[in-house]
């Protein structure tokens, strides 16, 4: 039988993204697994093997149906005159864009069994006139999801986001029931999927002291605690309201398989604080798969051969337990 082929995408060209997807073309133990097949452009990747002292690519393709083996699809965004590693700029956004809208089509297509996507420089998408915040958003308004959430995966804590970039200020507006109980959902059923079991959910409140009965702010009696009394109604394992400063502690991470949390750093802090190499960043409720690595183009470090492909990795590998 054939192995699935995931499509990867290169993110930012001035990013680590070229990197991270150099050592992912040459890792063994992925290829036993999988077909990656990298949408991005065969020169920047040959550039950035030589700036990093790593292997060129071994397979160029110009069309799907030839990556037999791990490959780079060769999509042809932008030049190497057009930017410089370690910058971002408009063309790099615009060609990290086009390498994702390709890989969507492609995953529409059946062509490929999921996406997995390296990281994008929101600025650069921004100076490119690209009005979306990041990968989560794309994703679920290039496939038409109906509803869809931010997971972040890793072995020490996994979270669900209701909202995820937007301001702090917007965030209170924002929670609704409904929306709260969209997010559980999801989450849920990603876990039972990825475990097969009923996973034990903790919802964390909004404010401090998760509000302390309406003290420190109303949100978690009116909308979180409302969602959480539902979602119990349907059956769900849940918890909470529960105190940010306290839910991931460790006794309180070993008692829960997911969080449900109400903002982007709520979550993202002590995920990234515990297993930063190993997280992964999946959006739930699309038509196809999509994982991520959880970290960003780290222009500070492009091109110096530093960049570590550890959550690559682990986001290819999450996204064969959803095929």
């Amino acid at each position: 039988m054939s192995l699935p082929k995931i499509a990867v995408t290169m993110g930012d060209p001035a990013g680590v993204g070229p990197e991270v997807c150099l050592h992912l073309l040459q890792n063994t133990e992925i290829a036993q697994l999988c077909t990656p097949v990298v949408f991005g452009d065969a020169a920047v990747l040959t550039q950035a093997a030589v700036q990093c002292r790593l292997a060129k690519p071994d397979k160029v393709v110009a069309s799907l149906g030839e990556a037999d083996a791990p490959s780079v699809f060769d999509i042809g965004a932008i030049g190497l005159r057009d930017f410089e590693s370690g910058t971002a700029n408009a063309a790099t956004g615009r060609a990290g864009y086009t390498y994702v809208e390709n890989a969507i089509d492609a995953a529409l297509g059946g062509q490929v069994a999921a996406v997995t996507t390296a990281p994008l420089n929101k600025e650069a998408l921004r100076a490119a006139g690209i009005s979306f915040p990041g990968h989560t958003e794309i994703f679920a308004a290039k496939t038409h999801a109906q509803r869809s959430c931010m997971l972040q995966y890793s072995s020490e804590v996994r979270c669900v986001f209701v909202t995820t970039h937007v301001g702090y200020g917007e965030v209170p507006k924002l929670l609704t029931r409904e929306r709260i109980l969209n997010t559980l959902e999801l989450g849920a059923q990603a876990m039972r999927r990825i475990r097969g079991s009923e996973p034990k959910i903790g919802v964390l409140g909004l404010n401090p002291h998760a509000g302390e009965h309406g003290l420190f702010g109303g949100e978690e009696e009116t909308v979180i605690l409302p969602a959480i009394e539902t979602a119990r109604a349907k059956g769900f394992d849940v918890e909470g309201p529960i105190p940010p400063d306290t839910a991931f502690i460790p006794a309180k991470r070993r008692a829960t398989d997911l969080f449900v949390c109400m903002y982007h750093d709520q979550g993202h802090i002590p995920l990234k604080a515990l297993c930063f190499d190993e997280a992964v960043n999946t959006t739930l409720g699309l038509p196809i798969v999509r994982t991520s690595v959880d970290h960003g183009t780290a222009l500070d470090i492009a091109g110096l051969g530093q960049a570590s492909p550890g959550s690559l990795f682990a986001a290819v590998k999450l996204a064969l337990k959803f095929i």
